[in-house]
């Protein structure tokens, strides 16, 4: 386990910050209230349960660029000189024409270094490895981006979660509907996996295998196609012609560290 130079990470009170994009959002994973839970807010109360208490802040929005994450979350998260930070940018990009993984590897570089100076641990992402579908032609460009994540947690001593070698979350199960954003069960998966990464015991393991299934026929998945061009491929579309996001009108659900406890 990775410690900081003065005392053990995971100890009471400990302060969590996560940032990003619809990723860390939560989005794909409702609470009741149609607001997003997600991997992030389920690590924080894996945390909680572990340790008693923690302080826990969630500044991720949906849609963000990595630039547009540095620049707005980024210094408050740096105010908030938490104990760990789970940093996830670059999706949005690579999704849009002219996405650069070197040049998001410069940012993200620069990025980790000072929070890293800051005295803060971080937890870096892959992406799983999916190439089918609409990903099949931007994978290259992907798999580039995490082999640049993968030497910065190196250089800065960070915590690594490696999607992209958990082959569960290749599961059609394991992603909403929209194909983007993980299912309620991707986000329950990858936050146990997390846990493990940071050394947090839990109960249940993120390998378990998925439940057998029927094969969907021809007509259902060519049908399941058709929803999915119509309800979310075309509105993607739409907004990235007309220079529109998902998350203009969206702010961070949880902006200041408040307390998070076994009981909630």
């Amino acid at each position: 386990m990775i410690q900081s130079d003065d005392q053990p990470l995971l100890r009471p009170g400990m302060s969590l910050v996560s940032v990003g994009d619809s990723f860390t959002e939560g989005v794909g994973d409702p609470y009741p209230d149609g607001t997003f839970r997600g991997w992030a807010d389920r690590l924080a109360e894996h945390l909680a349960d572990h340790l008693g208490e923690i302080r826990y802040a969630n500044l991720a929005v949906r849609g963000k660029l990595m630039r547009q994450i540095v620049t707005d979350q980024i210094p408050p998260t740096l105010e908030l000189a938490p104990d760990l930070v789970t940093l996830s940018a670059g999706g949005n990009d690579l999704l849009r024409p002219g996405g650069d993984p070197e040049r998001m590897a410069r940012i993200l570089d620069l990025t980790v270094g000072r929070l890293r100076a800051a005295g803060s641990q971080v937890v870096l992402f892959t992406g799983v490895n999916i190439a089918t579908g609409y990903m099949r032609g931007t994978i290259g460009l992907f798999a580039r981006h995490y082999m640049n994540i993968r030497a910065i947690a190196d250089k800065y001593g960070c915590y690594l979660v490696d999607q992209w070698s958990m082959e569960v979350l290749t599961d059609a199960r394991a992603w909403d509907a929209d194909r983007l954003h993980m299912s309620p069960e991707g986000h329950r998966r990858l936050a146990l996996r997390t846990a493990e990464v940071l050394g947090v015991p839990v109960a249940e393991r993120w390998d378990e295998p998925w439940p057998e299934q029927e094969p969907l026929s021809w007509a259902r998945a060519r049908k399941e196609d058709l929803a999915w061009v119509r309800e979310s491929l075309g509105p993607w579309i739409g907004r990235r012609l007309t220079g529109r996001s998902s998350g203009d009108t969206v702010t961070a659900k949880r902006p200041e560290l408040t307390v998070l406890t076994k009981d909630r």
